[in-house]
């Protein structure tokens, strides 16, 4: 069966564009917002040095802060108004949507549709506000504690600096978060989705001319530049193939009578991701382990406790205690995530309840651990593909020193983002011509209008009176 993606390439064309209005201005939309959002990754905070910013991003990269800079496309390296990006929006929305699979009142509201979505959503920007506060506070509070060579990050430290960018690294990201909601509603696309997929295309330029840079002055040989680019070119296609992968179990329903006519019968299929989790265990893994390596570089070699210098080394990126660490909280993230938003009982009751079987599996307990059985199994390949992906990253730039935004995380989030992107638009075409083929039918049911019958408007067919 043909993806989406492929279904689009091979319908599109200039005509479908140019008629499908409602898309072009919600594909203008999009952009508009986008490059709003670019230009604020440029309007920097108050009173604090870029240049010193500039001499700190590049001895923490390998820390929390070159990792955040990169899904914030340069932002937080440049310590600008969207500095913490929408990321504090994302953490609420996980914590959120696990609490909703733990707490029975949040699971109740989960099940009352829009109106308890919409207090879910209303929950996620309060805590929204509470994360982005202390991130904000700790950025500040850090900021005034940083130095590069006997500069200061800050050109003023007080409380009113403490203030005065906690209030704007806040009123960016709740603005953020209003224009991705925004980009959702008139636009197309997920709009947070979107926001930071244009934060890390927006650095993919500076990646590319970094590894030409290298093979021109001879760091890297020209071969291994051609081998890094089709390297690169697999890997998203094996990205591409593996966010579309799943696993269709077959439904059957079971036919009845009603009078004198058959109803039921029908055959369908429930689609199981193999990537259930996406990319949230990578994110959590990175925050996690990163966590020693950003304190390490932070703090004085003196001050600093000796196990906590030791985990600094070995934790660092392409360390092979870092990547085995990596590996192993990749695996914990998919499991328990993949635990807590797909529940096996639930689902074969919902299934029970509707009348529906999987062929050959009884109704109840077995199916429900029919589906167990699957779901783990689809788990443990869904997150060896991530941990394969996230890895390969690592092992090239500690043996190669390429660029850090090839593979891992960052491409993932391209392609899902492009992928979703897509499948919208052809969803918008295909809305488009759908309407169009009932306004012509209603064109011709209205010309093909029987003797005696009246048009709409109460108007007599052309050519046609009445006795």
């Amino acid at each position: 069966m043909a993806s989406s993606a492929e279904q689009l390439a091979a319908n599109l064309n200039v005509s479908s564009f140019a008629k499908a209005t409602e898309l072009k201005k919600r594909i203008w939309f999009t952009l508009g917002a986008l490059i709003i959002y670019r230009l604020g990754t440029y309007i920097p905070v108050p009173g604090v040095d870029a240049t010193v910013m500039g001499q700190l991003l590049a001895q923490h990269q390998g820390g929390i802060l070159g990792m955040f800079d990169m899904f914030t496309g340069g932002a937080l390296g440049r310590m600008t108004v969207f500095a913490l990006n929408i990321m504090p929006y994302i953490s609420a929305s996980i914590i959120v949507q696990l609490l909703s699979t733990a707490l029975p009142s949040l699971e109740t509201l989960k099940k009352e549709g829009e109106q308890g979505r919409k207090k879910l959503n209303q929950y996620t920007r309060y805590l929204t506000v509470l994360i982005a506060l202390f991130q904000a506070y700790g950025i500040a509070v850090g900021l005034e504690s940083m130095s590069s060579h006997g500069a200061t990050a800050v050109v003023t430290p007080g409380v009113f600096f403490i203030v005065s960018c906690v209030v704007t690294l806040v009123g960016g990201t709740m603005f953020l978060m209003w224009l991705g909601e925004q980009i959702t509603a008139r636009g197309v696309g997920n709009g947070i989705s979107l926001i930071i997929f244009a934060g890390i295309v927006a650095n993919l330029p500076h990646a590319l001319a970094s590894l030409f840079q290298l093979g021109y002055t001879g760091a890297l040989s020209p071969f291994f530049v051609l081998v890094f680019l089709v390297l690169a070119a697999l890997t998203i296609a094996f990205i591409v193939f593996m966010e579309q992968a799943q696993r269709r179990v077959v439904i059957q329903y079971p036919k009845r009578q009603v009078g004198s006519r058959m109803f039921g019968g029908d055959s369908t299929h429930m689609p199981l991701k193999v990537n259930t989790a996406g990319v949230i265990p990578p994110i959590f893994a990175s925050s996690v382990l990163l966590i020693p390596v950003t304190i390490a570089g932070f703090m004085n070699n003196k001050a600093m406790p000796g196990w906590l210098s030791f985990l600094g080394q070995e934790l660092g990126q392409g360390q092979p205690l870092y990547m085995a660490f990596y590996a192993a909280m990749i695996l914990f993230f998919s499991y328990f995530y993949a635990a807590v938003t797909f529940n096996p009982e639930e689902t074969a009751e919902n299934l029970r309840k509707q009348g529906g079987f999987i062929p050959g599996i009884r109704p109840g307990a077995n199916t429900a651990s029919y589906f167990d059985r699957i779901l783990s199994r689809l788990t443990t390949i869904g997150a060896l593909y991530l941990v394969l992906v996230c890895l390969l990253p690592q092992i090239l730039i500690s043996h190669y020193n390429v660029p850090f935004y090839f593979g891992g995380t960052s491409l993932i989030i391209i392609v899902s983002v492009t992928i979703d992107t897509m499948t919208q638009i052809q969803s918008h075409l295909v809305a488009h011509r759908y309407q169009g083929l009932i306004r012509k039918q209603r064109g011709r049911g209205a010309r093909g209008a029987t003797p005696g019958q009246r048009m709409p408007g109460g108007r007599m067919p052309r050519g046609r009176r009445t006795p």
